[in-house]
């Protein structure tokens, strides 16, 4: 019940943004948000979404790899502490 009542909101504020987004789409006369805009505009924001995705998954992978070398880590000095006698039994 809680879950679909999530769904239900989310696709609410999802269509609420889009309209709220929209009549910038349809702008008249070729002029969005940045004013009118020529070839070379397209062509640069073209090459920012180029040189943008290939970084990102990257730097992305960077990262997690970076975090699965901590979790390793972790475990390894966990499955170590188990083992060794200091920690090993009571009173």
């Amino acid at each position: 019940m809680r879950a679909m009542r999530r769904l239900i909101l989310a696709t609410a504020a999802t269509l609420v943004a889009l309209l709220v987004i929209t009549p910038a789409a349809f702008a008249v006369g070729g002029e969005g948000l940045l004013g009118e805009t020529s070839d070379s505009d397209v062509t640069w924001a073209g090459f920012i979404l180029i040189m943008f995705f290939p970084l990102f998954i990257g730097f992305a992978s960077l990262l997690q790899a970076h975090l699965e070398k901590r979790k390793h880590a972790r475990d390894d000095a966990r499955k170590a502490r188990e083992r060794s006698s200091e920690w090993g039994g009571g009173w």
